[in-house]
C-alpha cells in the first residue's frame, strides 16, 4: 500500500498574520512620511502667499507712497475658523488689507491648513510707513515648522507660532517698544 502525501495549496494562519503585520508596518511608515510632506507643502504655500502679498504691498507703495492700512486699524486678518478679532473680507476695499485686492492681488489669501481648531491665518498691521505680515497659529493649524533666528520669515517676537515678513525697522525689530508689532 502506497501512501500519498497531500499538498497544501493555501497559506497558514501564521503566514497570513505575518504578511498583514508587515503591510501594516509599511503603511504606517508611508503615512507618517506623507503627513510630514503635507506639512512642508502647507508651509511652502504660506511663504508663497506672504511673498505675493509683499509684492502687492510694494506695488501699492510705489503708486501711493505709503503702505495700505489694515481694516479697522491695528492688526487685521482672516482666520480659517473666523476667530474673534479677525476683520475684513478677502477682497476689495474691505479686505483685511484695505484696497490691496483686486488691483494689486486678485484675492487676499487664507491659511491652507483647513484646520477646524485654533485660529490660523494671516495678520497684517501697518502705520503707512512700515508693515508687518504674519502667518500665525494659535492652538493648532497654522505653520508646522518655524525658521531659526537669522533665516527668512523669522519673527523674534513670536518665534514658535508665526512666520513674518516686514518692511524693515522698526517693524522687524525685537525691541521692547516694538513688541506691539
Amino acid at each position: 500500500m502506497k501512501l500519498y502525501k497531500r499538498k497544501n495549496k493555501g497559506f497558514t494562519l501564521i503566514e497570513l498574520l505575518v504578511v498583514v503585520a508587515i503591510i501594516g508596518l509599511l503603511s504606517s511608515v508611508v503615512l507618517a512620511s506623507l503627513n510630514s510632506a503635507r506639512g512642508k507643502a502647507r508651509d511652502a504655500k504660506r511663504k508663497q502667499d506672504m511673498v505675493q502679498i509683499r509684492t502687492a504691498l510694494e506695488l501699492y507703495y510705489h503708486d501711493y507712497g505709503s503702505y495700505p492700512l489694515a481694516y479697522g486699524g491695528g492688526w487685521a486678518g482672516y482666520s480659517v475658523n473666523n476667530c474673534n478679532g479677525t476683520q475684513g473680507t478677502l477682497s476689495g476695499a474691505t479686505g483685511y488689507i484695505i484696497n490691496l485686492a483686486p488691483t494689486y492681488i486678485p484675492n487676499l489669501p487664507i491659511d491652507p491648513s483647513g484646520s477646524s481648531i485654533g485660529c490660523s491665518g494671516y495678520l497684517y498691521s501697518s502705520n503707512g510707513t512700515h508693515y508687518k505680515l504674519l502667518s500665525h497659529s494659535n492652538n493648532g493649524g497654522g505653520p508646522e515648522s518655524y525658521p531659526s533666528a537669522g533665516q527668512s520669515f523669522y519673527d523674534p517676537v513670536r518665534p514658535t507660532w508665526a512666520l513674518m515678513l516686514c518692511s524693515g525697522e522698526p517693524a522687524c525689530s525685537n525691541n521692547g517698544a516694538n513688541n506691539a508689532w
